[in-house]
């Protein structure tokens, strides 16, 4: 991983508005390297300023939150989206998701709309 690709995904994570999400591989294809959505991960895991680069905004591609979520752990990432308006549904391995709630993206996700590369 470069520096520059480092910057490049809190450029994107930056441009999430809040109420919305993008997944780890949105933000991977966004900084130009698409089949990168671990590395966004451990990019997202050192991000060196929570309260300008909004890690949290960023989830699973099924909507799932990271149990292991840098900054407080699940519950604390759910909390902080709700506080954005993030709607959230029950999911389950039935239907293609995670147990447990997950974000709606269906209403929620983001388009990618405001990130010029």
């Amino acid at each position: 991983m470069t520096n520059g690709f480092a910057q490049e995904v809190y450029a994107v994570v930056r441009a999430i508005p809040r109420g919305y999400v993008a997944t780890y591989g949105m933000v991977a294809e966004l900084a130009g390297r698409p089949r990168a959505s671990r590395i966004v991960g451990g990019v997202l895991h050192r991000n060196p300023d929570p309260s300008t680069i909004p890690c949290h905004r960023v989830v699973f591609r099924d909507g799932s939150l990271a149990p292991g979520f840098a900054f407080g752990g699940a519950a604390v990432q759910r909390r902080r989206l709700e506080e954005e308006g993030v709607q959230f549904v029950a999911g389950t391995a039935k239907n293609g998701g995670a147990e447990g709630p997950r974000v709606d993206l269906q209403q929620c996700l983001w388009d990618g709309t405001g990130y010029a590369e």
